[in-house]
């Protein structure tokens, strides 16, 4: 199955100059969707892995369907002062912003081996301040699953060597 055929892209959103790869698209496929789990899912089958991260919103919505075909537990990275219960942060750059991300203090285990699932890998910023919150924890950053990556930003430099798993690149 070719998942670009099921991306849509939007010139200019949210801003000039971006070409927005929109999953919605893709999402509404109840197949496609399912495939790429799957296809998610077989690529990282042998790897040790003891739980899934995902940033919001929609890291959730690859990243805790691929625990559940993986049969792993699902942490998720919100946006600060969304979690209820002890925190930790940590602030970040978006494409065309700023903001900050919180875990809860005890989402990770010292040694648990963590994989993040996001739908995009872009400038690599998200992603970062992820890996940078499950350290914190003791966690071990054993990979990142992505629908997509854009080449061109060259998001994998900031990611300090963890594996990359992508299913469409542009």
């Amino acid at each position: 199955m070719n998942f670009k055929d099921y991306i849509r892209v939007i010139e200019d959103f949210p801003q000039p100059g971006i070409s927005f790869k929109d999953i919605t698209t893709l999402l509404r496929d109840g197949q496609a969707y399912k495939a790429v789990i799957e296809e998610l899912a077989r690529r990282l089958k042998d790897k040790e892995i003891d739980c899934i991260a995902g940033p919001e919103a929609r890291g959730f919505v690859v990243g805790a369907p691929l625990a559940i075909a993986l049969g792993v537990g699902f942490v998720p990275i919100r946006k600060s002062g969304k979690l209820p219960g002890a925190t930790i942060e940590a602030d970040y750059a978006l494409e065309y912003g700023k903001d900050k991300l919180a875990m809860h203090s005890d989402a990770i285990a010292p040694g648990q081996k963590v994989l993040i699932a996001d739908d995009l890998l872009a400038t690599g910023g998200t992603i970062a301040t992820s890996i940078n919150l499950i350290n914190q924890l003791g966690g071990e950053v054993v990979g990142a699953a992505f629908l997509i990556e854009l080449l061109e930003l060259n998001g994998r430099e900031k990611l300090d060597g963890v594996e990359v798993f992508s299913l469409v690149q542009y």
